[in-house]
């Protein structure tokens, strides 16, 4: 009888043990997601400079790959429809050429941790030898911000290139890969 007591008041005590145990674990706060907010100019060969904050375009190609590697390694990006109300009611975030400060102030409305700020520009180049193929070009550089410090956590930049017969398509195959070569250069900076 006394053993049955005994492996009663074991249990009881195991019980509220891990009780309490699992109470606080379940109070320690949860980290978070880092999210991202992507502002790169882009400009394809010949075409006009594009940024979706000041025009009604979706994100950009560069863009939309450094999004895709970000999302991938478990980051979050936010979409260009979550700041619209923002940018129509500020004037200052409607300019091609947005400021870092002004990167930062828009980035703060929304609770972002990282802005990754810059431009993306693709160019043609000469006629491959015997061929009907031109190079494409792509070049991007970005500054990568942590928004609570205000502080720049990396400068990057990417370069690719791609041939094609056609300037604008060899353009856009440059960008996407240029973009995919900075998406993991972003995740490898921030793992430092």
């Amino acid at each position: 009888m006394k053993r049955i007591g005994v492996v009663i008041l074991s249990v009881l005590f195991l019980g509220v043990f891990l009780s309490v145990f699992a109470q606080s674990a379940s109070e320690q706060p949860q980290k978070e997601t880092p999210v991202f907010l992507l502002l790169i100019k882009e400009q394809n060969i010949e075409g006009p400079q594009q940024a979706w904050w000041v025009s009604e375009v979706d994100l950009s190609t560069v863009e939309a790959r450094v999004s895709e590697a970000l999302t991938n390694a478990g980051y979050k990006v936010i979409a260009p429809s979550e700041l619209k109300d923002y940018i129509k009611a500020e004037r200052a975030f409607q300019t091609l050429n947005i400021t870092e400060e002004e990167s930062l102030k828009l980035a703060k409305l929304k609770n972002i941790d990282y802005v990754v700020l810059g431009k993306a520009i693709a160019s043609g180049g000469g006629r491959i030898l015997n061929s009907n193929m031109r190079s494409c070009f792509a070049n991007v550089t970005v500054k990568l911000i942590r928004v609570s410090e205000g502080k720049i956590v990396a400068y990057l930049d990417a370069t690719a290139s791609s041939p094609h017969t056609d300037l604008i398509t060899g353009g856009k195959q440059a960008l996407a890969k240029a973009g995919n070569q900075l998406g993991e250069k972003i995740i490898k900076a921030l793992s430092r």
